[in-house]
């Protein structure tokens, strides 16, 4: 587990999950820290929603804004829980809101926006608890 906190202090991580064949998959995502586990916000109808629900295990590592991952990272091992009840995805929200202040409101802003100039219902979001 200490090996997993510092990267909390990344701007970006690779989050990388598991497809059913073992297949990775790596996606550049938020964190922030949450007690000893890190914590992502995550759209609940994602890809990685689907693949940690038959399969926990994650691997993360500090990248850039696009995913890139400079030559030589070796991934961090992790278990991702998925938290679906409002209090946790609010609390998960308070950890991004805080540690990417500006960001979040911006992004989360432009998509609630898009999301009302076309009709759709808001996005549900699922908090993502990895130690």
């Amino acid at each position: 587990m200490d090996s997993l906190l510092p990267l909390a202090d990344s701007r970006f991580v690779s989050l990388t999950t598991f497809r059913r064949s073992g297949e990775p998959v790596s996606t550049p995502v938020w964190v922030g820290r949450a007690g000893a586990a890190l914590v992502v916000l995550t759209p609940a109808g994602s890809g990685k929603v689907t693949r940690l629900r038959s399969d926990p295990r994650v691997q993360i590592r500090p990248c850039g804004r696009f995913g890139k991952v400079a030559d030589g990272v070796e991934p961090v091992d992790g278990t991702a829980e998925l938290r679906e009840a409002p209090a946790d995805v609010d609390g998960a929200r308070t950890v991004i809101r805080r540690t990417y202040p500006l960001e979040s409101r911006i992004v989360l802003g432009i998509e609630r926006l898009v999301e009302r100039l076309r009709r759709r219902p808001r996005t549900e979001r699922l908090a993502l608890l990895i130690t």
